[in-house]
């Protein structure tokens, strides 16, 4: 049990900033109630959110917990901490999926949606993965929500919806699509790597590290010459995401030889 004392130097110890701290406060009360007897689920949390919550996690003596966005690969997930007589194949997630369906002339992009959801006075931590396909998105939501959504989400964008549940069985997860970009680069700053994979200039690419744009594997970044490696994930607003895939060595010119794979 995490009593006032533990819970704030758990905090201290994980939390980096002051809405983290604040967000692992409300964790570390559900992983409280979990350990009195009673079950407890987080709202959807973010990737970076989860890396936070699992350091909490971790500090805490990894109490019972499993994650869930309600479909395999899910980034927006909740984390649910069941007490000990609880098994977790008796959990049953508290939320569901909507499917929204629209004419085909219109097109509609995961933007529309959100901003729909949250002009309905929706807070975003009550809505897990928007998944967009050509026709139809799937959207998961809690439950208490769906009756709400069912009745008001009407349009998206310029289109009129026809808006129905299904069972979180039928979701399906529009095919990723990326796009491959080969490139040397002088040095593994996250200026350089950036700069390849989002195709902009140098410089652009630190302008908007500087103006706090970019996350670095799910965590604001604001230093241009912070070392990139294989495997790392970058993020940037209103440019998408893209992973160094590979680093292959040198060229002939003493540059690094790099492929990142932007998602599109």
């Amino acid at each position: 049990m995490v009593n006032l004392v533990t819970k704030s130097e758990l905090l201290a110890k994980v939390a980096q900033t002051s809405d983290e701290r604040r967000l692992l406060a409300r964790i570390a009360d559900q992983m409280d109630h979990a350990q009195r007897g009673s079950p407890a689920c987080t709202p959807f949390l973010s990737t970076a959110q989860q890396e936070a919550a699992n350091r909490l996690i971790a500090v805490s003596g990894t109490p019972r917990h499993l994650w869930s966005g309600g479909f395999p690969d899910a980034e927006r997930k909740v984390c649910a901490f069941l007490p000990d007589w609880q098994e977790e194949d008796s959990w049953e997630p508290p939320f569901t999926a909507l499917r929204c369906r629209w004419r085909s002339e219109d097109k509609l992009t995961h933007r529309d949606f959100l901003g729909s959801i949250l002009g309905l006075g929706l807070d975003r931590e009550k809505v897990g993965d928007i998944l967009v396909g050509e026709e139809s998105c799937d959207i998961l939501v809690f439950q208490e929500l769906s009756p709400y959504l069912l009745q008001n989400l009407t349009g998206a964008g310029r289109a009129k919806l026809r808006v129905e549940e299904i069972p979180l069985s039928a979701v399906v997860p529009p095919e990723k699509q990326v796009r491959e970009v080969r490139d040397t680069v002088s040095s593994l700053r996250l200026d350089a790597v950036l700069s390849t994979g989002f195709s902009i200039a140098r410089g652009k690419a630190a302008n908007l590290i500087a103006g706090g744009r970019v996350e670095l594997n799910h965590r604001p970044c604001l230093k241009a010459d912070r070392a990139v490696a294989q495997g790392d994930v970058m993020t940037c607003r209103g440019l998408g995401k893209c992973v160094l895939k590979e680093v292959s060595g040198l060229s002939k010119k003493g540059r690094t030889m790099i492929k990142v794979e932007r998602y599109l």
